[in-house]
């Protein structure tokens, strides 16, 4: 009798955009208690879950992508790293699956400096994960995860330590590639920089046009889509700054749905594309079927 199947394939999906290709890398996922998830009943909360047939506390998954352009490689994000859950942290794997070397990767693009976003900077020994990528992320996001005063205003010093100092030392193996910019800028041949601020002072979408085609890399425009998507307003506890969050997230869900613009997003579920469509008070997200050829 053969052995059943132990493990799942590799969480790896290439998608074409016009020339440049996109690969999704799932990093895994984590358990996250819905007391995080605020701006909401928590009965109705967890009866939009069931109701989606998905767990409480909210299932989350963590993702990355890589973007294949002009003969290099970047990539978004770089997952939770080893400072996850046991569930996370499966970035590495992912992209040896792919067959893309971490040397390999020339540029690192954050969204934002959040822990389950920059932990994969830095590689076993505190070095670069990425021994020749030049970092890009937005002026903002540095000068706030770099103002003393920002720190001091969290009381938690244990959350102080993890969001402030884990953001700042996760630049320092960069120190002398990291490059920051402002507003809306080509920071990849082919990729645009667009601020979505919010859930932190900085946090960048990159949006992918080549040959009249076009993807947005949301990063975390939704943490939970069953919520989020249809009650726009349903904000995190991680959220920096709530009402600008809100006003961001309900301002691209929109767009996506008028533009028909295709979205990808760190937590959606793999393999995280989808396209929004707009219906009654809210949206709805409709996930892109899977293509088999590139």
């Amino acid at each position: 009798m053969r052995d059943l199947p132990r493990r799942q394939v590799p969480g790896v999906y290439h998608r074409r955009v016009g020339e440049i290709v996109l690969t999704v890398l799932s990093d895994g996922f984590q358990d996250v208690s819905m007391a995080t998830v605020l701006n909401i009943v928590p009965e109705e909360a967890a009866a939009m879950m069931h109701a989606a047939f998905r767990p409480v506390p909210r299932r989350t998954a963590v993702n990355a992508f890589l973007i294949h352009s002009a003969g290099r490689i970047a990539l978004v994000d770089t997952g939770c790293g080893t400072g996850g859950q046991a569930t996370s942290g499966k970035l590495a794997g992912n992209l040896a699956a792919a067959g893309v070397g971490l040397a390999g990767i020339d540029t690192v693009l954050m969204t934002h400096l959040h822990p389950d976003h920059f932990g994969g900077l830095a590689g076993p020994g505190g070095g670069a994960a990425f021994p020749h990528a030049t970092l890009w992320l937005s002026d903002a996001e540095y000068r706030y995860w770099h103002d003393d005063e920002a720190a001091n205003a969290v009381a938690d010093l244990a959350r102080r330590a993890l969001f402030f100092g884990g953001a700042r030392n996760s630049l320092l193996p960069y120190a002398g590639r990291i490059e920051r910019f402002e507003g809306e800028r080509e920071v990849f041949p082919g990729v645009t920089a667009l601020p979505l601020p919010g859930h932190t002072p900085g946090h960048t979408g990159y949006h992918i046009r080549s040959a009249g085609q076009e993807l947005l890399i949301w990063g975390d425009i939704v943490h939970v889509q069953e919520l989020q998507v249809a009650r726009p307003e349903v904000s995190m506890a991680v959220d920096v700054a709530r009402e600008p969050c809100i006003a961001t997230r309900r301002g691209i869900l929109q767009r996506a749905a008028r533009e028909r613009l295709t979205v990808a997003g760190m937590h959606l579920h793999f393999p995280a594309i989808a396209n929004i469509a707009e219906g009654g008070q809210g949206f709805t997200l409709l996930p892109e079927a899977w293509l088999l050829e590139l």
